[in-house]
């Protein structure tokens, strides 16, 4: 009898999109002509798009099928009630403002309880909501341990908050400059890091007790769900719907791009156990968004998410959906590419200062290493360090972010594993040529969230 049997997808292939094969010569016009930014690559161009998760997913059955039977009536849309009853059962929450994708909801929270000068704490930030925090007068300050900033390290749960760094602010600027504390639940920037039970019932007590509301950016909840099953003693038994629905709980608002965990393509929400919030976030996505019952979404794309929630949080789908991941990344560490350890779930992260240690950070080693993983296997990938970092708004100096990686994301039911092997097989080609490999400078900046629009060029 085998020690190890091997895992296989809890689904089966109905439809197949073909991919364009091209030439190195081809990339290397393409990625010219994008100024060496993967985000401005034509999707023709791309073998095996491993960009993002978000809106990237292959949607089920089940879901295509939801999808006819959209309401399309401008209010009070039947898809906005399934909706609606899907939170409440799964994710507890008591109300939703549905938004056209994630960050809809980060600006409707973002404007409804931040005031100018205000100290918004979070377990690692994330681009678009620290934006959004910034825009509304707020400053992020990072709370997350130590332990998240070294990517050798491998405790299990480096997403956790230092309660002490916690604490320490509130003495710093006090109680009333805290409007929330942001929790993200496997925490994107730090490489897919769960957060643990034990860790989010201490920061809900510390809150409780400054009453400071928690709002829970739970873009990949059931991701996180699935480490605190496998990792955090107490939780192996509970099935990951029964630790989503905990986790949940112990929040009070949460943000939600369904792109992810809910397998869509597009759409998002705020939700609330808050009525007073509700109503003002209701009030508000009348006017940025949409109508207070589809929110930017129509109702078909609703009853997708609807459906998608349920399927997210099914214990095989996880299983196969975080395994995949596991699996590139072990093939990495077996070419000796250096990753961030434990290995995350929604993607594998490359520690692009260690990957190029010849390049120093303002030589963008980040962006560098995504475009030339593209070149080598038609492969895109994207940045994730001082070029996603931005700048400091007050003194106009890059922000400088201890890590510097480049996410190779997986979307959720889209690739096999003969295209992880491949991919594997790429990034260790540009690993066995990285002495060679020279960096970027900026040729275009824009004035937000560069790392989508900005061009480089190499130096020579």
């Amino acid at each position: 009898m085998t020690e190890r049997r091997s895992w296989a997808e809890p689904w089966k292939i109905k439809m197949v999109e073909h991919l364009r094969m091209t030439t190195r010569e081809e990339r290397l016009a393409a990625i010219k002509e994008a100024g060496y930014n993967t985000f401005l690559l034509k999707s023709r161009d791309v073998y095996i798009d491993l960009l993002t998760d978000s809106g990237t997913n292959a949607m089920s059955d089940r879901q295509w099928a939801g999808m006819m039977l959209g309401d399309e009536a401008y209010a009070g849309s039947r898809n906005f009630y399934h909706l609606e009853k899907a939170i409440q059962d799964y994710y507890s929450y008591k109300y939703l403002v549905p938004t056209h994708q994630g960050r809809g909801a980060e600006h409707l929270i973002s404007q409804t309880i931040i005031k100018d000068g205000d100290y918004i704490p979070g377990n690692m930030y994330f681009t678009t909501t620290r934006l959004h925090q910034e825009l509304a007068g707020g400053t992020f300050v990072d709370i997350i341990i130590d332990e998240a900033h070294d990517t050798e390290n491998e405790f299990p749960f480096k997403g956790n908050v230092d309660l002490a760094k916690l604490q320490a602010l509130i003495d710093k600027v006090g109680v009333e400059r805290i409007p929330y504390v942001a929790i993200a639940t496997a925490v994107n920037m730090a490489g897919g890091q769960p957060i643990s039970m034990a860790n989010l019932k201490e920061v809900r007590k510390l809150t409780q007790k400054y009453n400071i509301p928690i709002v829970h950016d739970m873009t990949r909840v059931a991701e996180n769900a699935w480490f605190i099953k496998i990792r955090e003693e107490g939780y192996s038994s509970k099935s990951v719907a029964e630790i989503v629905y905990e986790i949940c709980t112990l929040t009070d608002h949460a943000t939600m791009s369904a792109k992810k965990d809910p397998i869509v393509n597009i759409g998002g929400f705020l939700a609330t156990n808050d009525e007073d919030i509700y109503r003002k976030a209701q009030n508000m996505v009348v006017v940025y968004e949409g109508l207070h019952t589809y929110g930017g979404m129509a109702g078909r794309d609703m009853e997708a998410v609807a459906i998608g929630i349920a399927e997210s949080v099914q214990d095989d789908h996880i299983r196969a959906r975080v395994g995949q991941t596991q699996y590139l990344g072990e093939k990495l560490l077996e070419f000796g590419v250096p990753i961030v350890l434990p290995i995350g779930s929604h993607g594998v992260f490359i520690d692009a200062k260690k990957f190029l240690p010849n390049l120093e950070q303002d030589l963008l080693p980040a962006q560098t290493l995504a475009a030339e993983i593209y070149i080598e296997g038609g492969i895109r990938t994207m940045e994730r360090g001082i070029v996603s970092g931005g700048r400091n708004k007050d003194t106009g100096e890059h922000n400088r972010p201890k890590l510097e990686l480049v996410r190779v994301t997986l979307p959720r039911r889209v690739y096999t594993q003969s295209h992880m092997d491949v991919t594997a097989e790429s990034i260790a080609d540009v690993y066995a040529r990285r002495d060679s490999i020279k960096g970027l400078r900026f040729t275009y900046e824009p004035d937000y969230l560069r790392f989508f629009q900005a061009r480089f060029e190499p130096i020579d």
